[in-house]
């Protein structure tokens, strides 16, 4: 499956966004990573489609986008674990 229509917003340092990232290392795919504080043209495009700079955000496709690590890491392990389910918060 790709990945090429993923991006993942977030922030540096923050340990919700760690989580994803951690979940992503784990399943061993790769999504294309916009750190909002990075360009401020991503946190723009965040905030005109959310209402709100709040990460972690997946983007899917052009139009959807998901907020919460938790719904995203098991969106993630739904869509590319191979059955695996994923790990509890914290388990890295």
């Amino acid at each position: 499956m790709t990945t090429e229509s993923l991006r993942l917003y977030l922030m540096r340092g923050c340990p919700y966004c760690e989580d994803v990232r951690a979940a992503i290392r784990d399943l061993g795919i790769e999504i294309e990573e916009r750190d909002i504080y990075g360009a401020r043209e991503d946190m723009e495009a965040l905030v005109a489609a959310r209402g709100r700079r709040t990460v972690p955000v997946l983007r899917i496709g052009e139009d959807e986008w998901m907020p919460e690590s938790q719904d995203i890491i098991a969106y993630l392990y739904e869509r590319f674990g191979e059955g695996r389910t994923p790990p509890r918060r914290g388990w890295w």
